[in-house]
């Protein structure tokens, strides 16, 4: 896709400064509401599924051609994974609905592909060539988390299926640095009951899987991956998907605790962090 042309799905950009907003009719409101009076609740029951999850890909400015590459190819290649397929596979509804982002500044996120329910190995497969199809359409912009935690969140209130379990998997390579602080945000995507995983690729910064895992990540059983370079990405990327639908743990890699340092424990996260005592955490 040129830069000029039109993306398939919108790319969400607000103003910070906002005109008076649009208010509907009388009418239109009627209407909007009867219908989904009428509707939601039908298409919920019809479709139950075992996760709705929401893949949030890092497109902001720190992200080059490459890089944006690899996340997509990434991502492809673990919906193509037999061990993810056995994932989706073992449970109760033998289905999953997935949503992939991308997202970069504050009012900047796209939805790459809409909720789509992969129910085994055909629909796994076929949602990772619709992955290794899509192309970039965030280019650039600041770094906000909080955004981006924000926009999955909406996505997640309003997808249009009967999940007991709701999830947001954010890829990033830096630190918020846009928009309001991220606890804020964690703290009421939380507590409407979504879990928020992270995947810290730490090429820029080295103990990023910390900042990830103080500020970002929260709910029930949460956890921080940690891909080394955006070269590691695809086996990060398997191994969280894996986590996430099977909901069992995995146990981490061995990482020695360096002399001089405490353990730290996050009520809202499943993992300890190594933290250097008396010293800053990122």
């Amino acid at each position: 896709m040129s830069a000029s042309a039109a993306p398939p799905w919108p790319v969400r950009r607000l103003q910070p400064t906002a005109a008076a907003p649009w208010r509907p009719t009388l009418w239109a409101s009627l209407l909007c509401g009867v219908a989904l009076l009428l509707a939601a609740p039908d298409v919920r029951a019809q479709t139950p599924v075992d996760l709705a999850l929401v893949l949030a890909v890092d497109s902001s400015a720190s992200v080059d051609e490459s890089e944006f590459a690899l996340q997509r190819g990434g991502m492809a290649q673990a919906f193509r994974d037999p061990e993810v397929i056995k994932a989706i596979e073992s449970g109760p509804f033998k289905r999953i609905a997935v949503t992939v982002v991308e997202w970069a500044g504050h009012a900047d996120q796209a939805i790459d592909i809409p909720w789509t329910v992969v129910d085994g190995a055909a629909g796994a497969l076929d949602l990772a060539d619709r992955i290794d199809g899509l192309e970039r359409q965030i280019l650039t912009g600041a770094t906000s988390i909080a955004g981006a935690l924000s926009f999955a969140n909406s996505l997640l209130l309003s997808h249009p299926f009967e999940a007991d379990r709701l999830v947001i998997d954010l890829s990033g390579d830096g630190r918020n640095n846009q928009g309001p602080p991220v606890e804020t945000i964690r703290k009421g995507v939380v507590a409407q009951g979504v879990t928020i995983n992270g995947l810290a690729i730490v090429n820029e910064h080295p103990t990023l899987n910390y900042y990830f895992e103080d500020r970002v990540i929260g709910g029930t059983a949460a956890f921080v991956e940690v891909a080394n370079d955006y070269g590691d990405y695809p086996r990060a990327i398997r191994r969280k998907l894996i986590r996430e639908i099977r909901t069992m743990n995995i146990s981490a890699p061995s990482v020695p605790t360096p002399q001089g340092t405490a353990r730290a424990w996050r009520p809202d996260a499943t993992e300890l962090a190594t933290l250097p005592a008396a010293s800053e955490r990122w």
